[in-house]
């Protein structure tokens, strides 16, 4: 019985993520078509660029468009992605020395229905790009202008070179875009480091229905500007900041929080906090599930305990760097943590092997945990080890004292791990990482740079659904790299840099066997010959990005004739 196309969307709909459409493209036309329409987004980089006429014509039903490790004319390309008649609604342009204006401009008279744009790290952008973007897409709901990259020079008497601007966001600029963008949900403020308090009153005055607003890094922002904000923005759900409590905390901010009655993300990173803010925060009974005090100073372990009794609720908690914390009190909080998903400890220097697994005990929704640079590997394991197939994410990089039998530990607390990292983990061996990987067949992401103790790592069993391999710097040779080629059929990503015995036979066996592979970099791999890139480019297909070892500089022919196969060639 031949099933409909509705049937086959909704079963193709279940997918996580359109790169598994790929191997269904190849089975027939039918599925190549629905598989073409059912694609939302699309990242563009330099490989993309002499494909991309072809792939909006491919993909008539994209709604994202970013650009990525992209160096070519944006204003080009936005002005070619304005006549797809795309349904475009969200943009990516971030990360570009100049503000694509033309670009946006061309787009603009196409397409109106943008309702989200990222133009963060965005070289010289000023007061005018505000009020065109406004002007270009008034409805737009979710808008990045977060760390502007002004390129800063200095006089050589120290001071500031003011040539070096050729302009700046100032409040001007961010009340001419709230003044247009009445629709506004989202905006992030952060590095603009000359907006004062004004453009938080042009936000809460023109957008009324503003849920989110980012002001790290705002150097002119007040204490008195946030609490007006978060009074006169009712629907305020998110706000993120740092810097609070110097030199102190004003009273007006700690009041603040009793308005706030939709709140449900808070960040304070990297401030000085006290004990009385986090119990004016307990008691505002917000609809609290996000909390971030990361790296922050001054409070203590009542003053958490006091407010995380109130919020049983929260899904997401980081206390990165609270170095108060010990495996005693987190055992307390663990109490508060039945709705956890998500916690950070890293830079607890006093924590051990019995937090991380009473973590896993204690917190039946828990899914990643981060406990970088703490003390794991010291202390015994807790007497009662319980199995938490609810953990994916591990991420414990830098603990120099954490072991094989810790890593075993983990492999069988965590059967459904799918990433782990222990990047810098001295005291792991081969044989902890080969435990974990024949126990937890859903590794997707296996980060193990710079673990010195890891000195080979042949397989001799398949791993199915490993896609990504962080190896830097790691003694592993020909053979081994081999073994990893035949039995991860799904790699994607491959990094060997500072890989030093691995040579163009070990390169061979993994582009021979690994179909999917799409970016290896090879620098610092001084064994391995650069004769065997143009091999690599053309035998395997889907290669997107190759980093050259040291030294090694491809010629402007080379490189376009490798972008012309879709691959971007770095020197090392």
């Amino acid at each position: 019985m031949e099933l409909p196309e509705e049937c086959w969307e909704s079963i193709f709909g279940f997918l996580e993520h359109h790169r598994y459409f790929e191997p269904l493209s190849l089975v027939c036309k039918r599925f190549l078509s629905i598989t073409n329409h059912l694609r939302r987004s699309l990242t563009i980089t330099d490989p993309t660029l002499e494909s991309l006429p072809h792939l909006l014509l491919r993909f008539p039903n994209l709604t994202t468009i970013a650009f990525r490790d992209f160096h070519g004319n944006l204003d080009s390309v936005l002005s070619l992605i304005s006549q797809s008649g795309l349904p475009l609604t969200s943009l990516d342009v971030s990360c570009h020395k100049c503000f694509p204006l033309l670009g946006l401009k061309c787009l603009a008279s196409k397409i109106r229905i943008l309702t989200e744009l990222n133009c963060s790290n965005i070289g010289s952008l000023k007061d005018s790009d505000l009020i065109e973007i406004g002007n270009c897409f008034p409805s737009l709901e979710v808008v990045d202008i977060s760390y502007p990259d002004h390129g800063c020079g200095f006089s050589p008497n120290g001071s500031l070179d003011s040539k070096s601007f050729s302009g700046l966001v100032t409040d001007y600029g961010v009340l001419g875009l709230a003044s247009s963008l009445r629709r506004l949900r989202k905006i992030d403020l952060s590095g603009n480091t000359f907006i004062t308090d004004q453009a938080l009153v042009s936000l809460s005055s023109n957008c009324m229905f503003l849920t989110e607003i980012g002001i790290r890094d705002c150097d002119f922002i007040t204490q008195n500007g946030i609490a007006l904000a978060i009074r006169k923005t009712g629907n305020l759900k998110s706000i993120f900041m740092n810097g609070i409590g110097i030199p102190s905390i004003d009273v007006c901010f700690l009041d603040s929080f009793s308005y706030a009655r939709s709140l449900c993300k808070l960040d304070l990173s990297n401030s000085f906090i006290s004990d009385e803010l986090l119990c004016l925060v307990a008691e505002a009974n917000l609809p609290l599930n996000k909390l971030v005090l990361s790296r922050c100073f001054c409070f203590t372990f009542d003053g958490i305990y006091f407010l995380l009794s109130k919020y049983q609720f929260l899904a997401y908690l980081d206390l990165e760097g609270a170095n108060f914390l010990n495996d005693e009190s987190i055992i307390e909080l663990a109490k508060f943590f039945g709705n956890l998903t998500f916690i950070n400890l890293s830079l607890c220097s006093k924590l051990t092997n019995s937090t991380l697994f009473n973590l896993m005990g204690n917190c039946p929704l828990l899914t990643i945990i981060n406990m970088e640079r703490t003390n794991l590997g010291v202390e015994a394991f807790p007497a009662e080890i319980v199995v938490n197939p609810r953990v994916k994410s591990l991420h414990l990089g830098w603990n120099n004292n954490l072991n094989d039998e810790c890593m075993k530990m983990a492999s069988y607390v965590c059967p459904n791990l799918e990433v782990l990292d222990v990047t810098y983990c001295s005291g792991i061996t081969e044989e902890g990482i080969l435990e974990v990987l024949k126990s937890c067949v859903q590794i997707r992401c296996l980060e193990i740079s710079r673990c010195q103790g890891v000195n080979n790592l042949e397989l001799d069993f398949e791993l199915p659904k490993l896609e990504v391999l962080q190896a830097e710097g790691l003694a592993i040779n020909d053979e081994a790299l081999a073994s990893i080629g035949k039995r991860c059929g799904r790699l994607s990503r491959l990094n060997l840099e500072g890989c030093l015995n691995v040579t163009a036979r070990g390169v061979e066996g993994v582009i021979v066997n690994c179909k999917a592979l799409k970016e290896m970099n090879l620098r610092w791999c001084n064994n391995v010959s650069v004769d065997i890139v143009a091999w690599m480019v053309l035998s395997r297909p889907s290669l997107r990005k190759i980093t050259l070892p040291c030294g090694s500089v491809p010629t402007a022919n080379q490189r376009n004739f490798f972008l012309r196969h879709g691959c971007l060639v770095c020197q090392g």
